[in-house]
């Protein structure tokens, strides 16, 4: 039995020498013997690849060929250039019998002919933080991105979008930099490029947009066209690269650990697992929304608040496109720290405690803040004819937050001031429904007559709130109309009659600035 036991091991043995073995033929070894192999490479691609202070090959891709030069016994002689045009420039010239790592590509293939894979990464479109996430961007129109030259994704890029502006630049850091000074809306960059740059650079206002799955970079070795043999032999040596080798050589430039498959498949489960919770209860939510608003539509059927009412479904379409938005933030958000998440896993690289305790922890926020708003909606909508006493500050916010996009997004300024304590009675979604229309008042002045910079101040008193702005004055003929209780406008309207059916008064007047609209009583 020993024996038997020993026999199949030195078996294995030869099987793994055997595939680990280079296979020459005398005509290829030969050539090795008196050829003098040069290369050319990008001198400024990393963590890929760059040229050192002392004129020497590293990054993934000089690991990479100094295995291949090990296996095979030889030694390739770098021929130092000064950026990736001069690279190229000097292969078609043939002063380099190989490119180092590079995208296979028609043009390319004209004086090049190309080895098997050695190095696989996704591509990611590179945009501002503000940015939505792109699905296809043949449907973009005049939208500008910025692509080094000479390089892959500038040649299909250019081939396959003839709808964007494409801005060639000399390195892929000045592409970056170019985005994040708004003076072009994206470029595309290798994942692990991206992410190592972003770290590099601090560059935390730009984000991922986009993962175009077409455009992978699937690198390669090129060789000269007449070098036909050194591509043979090229690509028997590349066919001896082990999964643990390029491993190896990965994890030395991007700090990566291997876990094992358990772990892999651990880390999987999880995330999928979490990604269905997290839609199973969104979707719930969005059942229970619809499902509540048109419930407390139909028991909202008194004459008397018939205005109240319409004025509400008016909005509601609004309102819920607002509140869409927002969560589409929120979910955007989640969908980022997933990406993140599952690019470091699909890269095998190491997730560590604090960063999953991180990622977990922004995505709980997220959530919070989606069903704040929710429940801030349902409250608002939601009919009531009970008069309470509630705090006017906290029924400010709780309107502000069904708002929250709009205001952003209108640049508007919101100060309080004064007695955030100050209770008054009265039914509190009614008042919650004159803050917002005044806020959406100002926020529509505010466009119409360009205000950059549009401000409201809301001063709390025991004696009366006041909401100022700086839009300009309101018109005198409209002035009268709110004061001769002629003018048709619902929102003003509305406010009046909330105003008066609640015992109290509202004034509207003007300033130097702007508009002012004061609600008064002898108490509150």
């Amino acid at each position: 039995m020993q024996k038997v036991v020993i026999l199949l091991i030195i078996l294995l043995n030869i099987l793994i020498a055997n595939e680990n073995e280079i296979n020459l033929t005398p005509e290829e070894k030969n050539y090795l013997k008196n050829k003098n192999i040069t290369m050319c490479v990008d001198p400024d691609w990393e963590p890929f690849e760059k040229i050192n202070e002392n004129g020497e090959h590293e990054g993934i891709a000089a690991d990479i060929i100094s295995l291949i030069a090990t296996k095979l016994g030889i030694k390739i002689k770098l021929i130092p250039t000064k950026n990736w045009d001069e690279s190229i420039k000097y292969s078609k010239e043939k002063k380099c019998d190989i490119l180092s790592f590079l995208n296979e590509t028609p043009q390319r293939k004209e004086w090049l002919i190309f080895t098997q894979a050695i190095f696989e990464d996704p591509n990611v479109i590179i945009g501002r933080i503000e940015n939505d996430e792109i699905k296809d961007f043949s449907t973009l129109k005049g939208n500008t991105i910025a692509i080094p030259k000479n390089t892959a994704m500038l040649e299909f890029f250019s081939k396959d979008f003839p709808n964007l502006k494409i801005i060639p630049v000399e390195t892929e850091n000045e592409a970056f930099k170019l985005v994040e000074q708004k003076k072009v809306d994206f470029t595309i960059r290798s994942l692990i490029i991206a992410a190592y740059t972003i770290k590099k650079d601090t560059f935390f206002n730009l984000k991922i947009v986009s993962q175009p799955i077409k455009y992978k970079n699937i690198l390669r070795i090129g060789v000269l066209k007449e070098e036909t043999l050194l591509h043979t032999i090229l690509n028997k040596a590349i066919k001896t690269i082990s999964k643990k080798e390029q491993d190896k050589i990965l994890s030395e430039h991007i700090s990566i650990k291997i876990p094992s498959e358990s772990q892999y498949l651990s880390y999987l489960i999880y995330i999928i697992i979490f990604i269905i919770l997290v839609a199973t209860i969104i979707i719930l939510w969005n059942y229970q929304l619809r499902k509540r608003i048109t419930e407390e539509i139909a028991k909202n059927s008194l004459q008397q608040e018939l205005m109240f009412k319409q004025n509400k479904q008016a909005e509601l379409g609004n309102l819920i496109g607002n509140i869409s938005h927002q969560w589409r933030d929120s979910l955007t958000k989640i969908g980022y720290i997933n990406l993140n998440l599952r690019a470091r896993i699909l890269q095998n690289k190491e997730i560590s405690k604090e960063f999953l305790d991180k990622s977990t922890l922004e995505i709980e926020e997220s959530l919070d803040f989606m069903s704040e708003t929710m429940q801030n909606f349902l409250d608002y909508y939601k009919p009531s004819s009970n008069i309470l006493q509630f705090e006017v500050y906290d029924s400010m916010k709780s309107a502000l937050s069904i708002i929250d996009t709009k205001i952003k997004y209108s640049n508007l300024e919101i100060i309080f001031s004064g007695d955030f304590n100050v209770k008054i009675e009265g039914i509190r979604n009614e008042w919650m429904q004159v803050w917002i229309n005044l806020i959406i008042n100002t926020i529509n002045i505010s466009k119409i007559r360009e205000i950059k910079n549009p401000q409201i101040l809301i001063n709390i008193r025991e004696e009366e709130i006041e909401f100022k702005d700086n839009c300009g004055k309101i018109e005198e003929l409209i002035l009268k109309e709110i004061k001769e209780e002629k003018y048709r406008g619902i929102g003003i309207k509305m406010a009046k009659e909330i105003a008066i059916k609640n015992g109290k008064k509202m004034i509207v007047s003007n300033n130097d600035e702007g508009a002012i609209f004061k609600f008064i009583k002898n108490q509150f």
